[in-house]
């Protein structure tokens, strides 16, 4: 069931938002003063995520948004991966092209000219370790369907897509473009669905991708159940079972659950001090597309997807700071012992 990458010039080459996370530690009181929801993601304005920068605490800026942090995953494993994007011609498109370059990830999207400036994506880290965001998209509104590089994706094993990009027209053309070229060529195309405000958006379409257009999917606990409209896990999981080939669903602190066809596999939770929730799920996405697309069985992809998840929850911010291919080492050293 994994893929083969001898066949591909890439393991993975995701297309999502193209932000800069600005990430801060903030009080609980600080959530509700601004109007957001806690441990969600809302969509604001310039003004507004100027307004909101202003009032947040000491900050750490890195590249970031969920499909290039799985990106960036992918490729501090060690394997190869690319990103699709769109930033502006300006100082933190630079900055974002640079970050993701440096850590072997392929980004070649033309930067955009114009007025519209680079997004920035707000986390603010309560104490108990939850994010909530607040993001401004930026020029990342104006991906469109010429972003889409039918040659790249047709040499990489699998194509990852974050449910974020379906709040904009424009980049859900994209969107399904990119995942018909994908299935031209072949290949596998994954989905995260991101955020359960965002699957409530997009239900109807959500569930539709799932069951026709989708192979491998990861959600956390909250973003299946709505999905499915139910309250209970296991019935959410009796749903995706026969939409798609594998579903990866995460449950934090209860492990996860890979679910394909008649097989399943309950993964533990890996050990850790939280800190930050930021990219969770994002580095369990990257762990187990690294996993499956070197040719591990299902069980060590979850293994490893949780390892990872685990590492990036132990610090601030969305990108590992240990090495993951040691992780990767001790991982796989565990399963044969």
């Amino acid at each position: 069931m994994s893929a083969t990458p001898s066949t591909t010039d890439f393991d993975v080459v995701a297309i999502g938002n193209a932000l800069v996370d600005v990430i801060s530690h903030e009080p609980f009181e600080q959530i509700a003063t601004l109007g957001l929801d806690p441990g969600s993601m809302t969509l604001v304005s310039a003004a507004t995520v100027d307004q909101v920068y202003a009032r947040m605490g000491p900050a750490t800026e890195v590249s970031g948004g969920s499909a290039a942090n799985t990106a960036a995953g992918v490729a501090q494993f060690g394997g190869r991966a690319a990103f699709i994007g769109r930033v502006a011609d300006d100082t933190f498109g630079r900055l974002y092209a640079h970050d993701l370059q440096s850590v072997g990830v392929q980004f070649a999207s033309t930067p955009a000219k114009g007025a519209t400036p680079t997004g920035r994506c707000l986390v603010l880290v309560t104490p108990d370790a939850q994010r909530t965001m607040c993001t401004y998209l930026g020029t990342g509104t104006e991906l469109d369907a010429s972003y889409v590089d039918d040659d790249l994706i047709g040499r990489s094993a699998v194509l990852y897509l974050e449910g974020y990009l379906w709040d904009q027209p424009a980049a859900m053309v994209a969107f399904r473009k990119a995942a018909a070229a994908a299935h031209t060529a072949g290949r596998k195309v994954a989905l995260t669905l991101s955020d359960s405000f965002c699957v409530q958006r997009h239900r109807d379409a959500f569930v539709d991708l799932v069951t026709g257009a989708v192979d491998i999917l990861f959600a956390n606990e909250s973003e299946i159940t709505a999905l499915y409209e139910v309250d209970d896990f296991d019935a959410a999981l009796q749903h995706v079972r026969g939409h798609c080939e594998i579903a990866a669903l995460t449950r934090s602190e209860k492990g996860s659950v890979i679910v394909a066809g008649d097989e399943v596999h309950v993964i533990d939770a890996h050990p850790t001090a939280v800190v930050d929730t930021t990219g969770a799920g994002d580095l369990y996405a990257a762990g187990f597309l690294y996993a499956y697309t070197h040719g591990h069985d299902l069980a060590t992809c979850g293994s490893l997807a949780s390892a990872a998840a685990a590492e990036v929850i132990s610090h601030i911010g969305a990108r590992p700071v240990a090495d993951l291919r040691s992780i990767e080492a001790s991982v796989l050293a565990a399963r044969r012992a």
